[in-house]
């Protein structure tokens, strides 16, 4: 199922939460693991130039200023390289530890630009990212890195929100938000993935009304997401909520405190959305770790055969 995980880095809490379960997944799903970390040489090239002005006098002659530039970048480079590794140093001996491969990949310039290029150009297909890094300010919900990403990548994201809950024996279940599109059910599939590797069980929410036709609709949709999980073998409940979307999904998960929700990056009205409202406001008030699927899929005799494959 997640067969290339990749695990951006940055030596934060939210992070280093993300660096573990990576680690804990990579073993479970006998993954190609990769971790990366971006910094900004160039950043510090052009932040020298703004300051040369300042130099004494001897060094602002063109050739020894050009020696002087020469100087800095070597330096700089060299040192964001090593904080760098060290970085990936400390997935690199998780890694080692269970005996899995480890691909360290360092990139210079912006961080979301750097990332969202290796995303596109690569094919992981389990993206797993702190909701916040080292540049959180006070009282932020999630980072502007984090978000960037993933509203300009197309790749199941399980976002750590909860530091916590870094690691298979964390508590809680897996909430799935089910709405019958076929990036929901692309939730689904990763919450089955995701559930037969942590042997935790799943519960599948859907918002509705049921007095009226379109959640009469979604209670078929519950049982037949249920089966499903059932057919893997994994443990399943159901919950109907009534009330506005967000504001349900967000009780539910202070009150239920699900490991992880898992949900599809646009819904049934998402349309060309990079992600949908839904998902758009649980990335900034969900309490628990969210798993945005990029994924479609749909039910039907294919699906139960694969969710069966999936458990193995």
């Amino acid at each position: 199922m997640y067969n290339s995980i990749h695990v951006p880095l940055d030596n934060s809490d939210h992070s280093n939460a993300a660096m573990k379960l990576g680690v804990e997944l990579g073993e479970a799903f006998a993954a190609r693991l990769v971790g990366s970390h971006v910094y900004a040489a160039k950043l510090h090239d052009v932040r020298f130039k703004q300051m040369e002005f300042t130099l004494p006098d001897e060094y602002k002659e063109e050739t020894e200023l050009e020696k002087q530039r020469k100087i800095h970048d070597a330096l700089i480079a060299r040192g964001l390289h090593l904080i760098s590794d060290s970085y990936l140093d400390q997935m690199g001996v998780l890694s080692e530890e269970k005996g899995l491969n480890f691909e360290r990949k360092h990139f210079d310039g912006r961080n979301f630009e750097a990332l969202v290029g290796d995303i596109r150009e690569d094919d992981y297909d389990l993206l797993i990212m702190g909701a916040l890094g080292q540049g959180a300010v006070r009282d932020s919900q999630v980072g502007s890195v984090c978000e960037r990403i993933l509203r300009r990548t197309e790749v199941d994201t399980l976002i750590v929100r909860n530091t916590e809950t870094d690691g298979f024996g964390s508590p809680g279940h897996i909430a799935v938000a089910l709405d019958g599109s076929a990036h929901s059910y692309g939730a689904l599939k990763g919450a089955i993935a995701l559930a037969a590797k942590t042997n935790k069980s799943i519960e599948i929410l859907t918002v509705t009304d049921v007095n009226t036709a379109e959640g009469q609709l979604l209670v078929k949709h519950l049982e037949v997401a249920a089966k499903l999980v059932s057919k893997a073998g994994i443990e399943v409940t159901t919950q109907l909520l009534n009330g506005e979307t967000n504001a349900m999904l967000r009780d539910y998960m202070i009150e239920s405190k699900p490991w992880a929700l898992a949900l599809g990056r646009v819904g049934l009205d998402g349309g060309s959305e990079d992600i949908g409202s839904t998902t758009d406001n649980l990335l900034r008030i969900a309490a628990a770790n969210l798993l945005v699927a990029s994924q479609s899929w749909r039910p039907g005799s294919v699906a139960e055969a694969e969710v069966v494959a999936i458990a193995k």
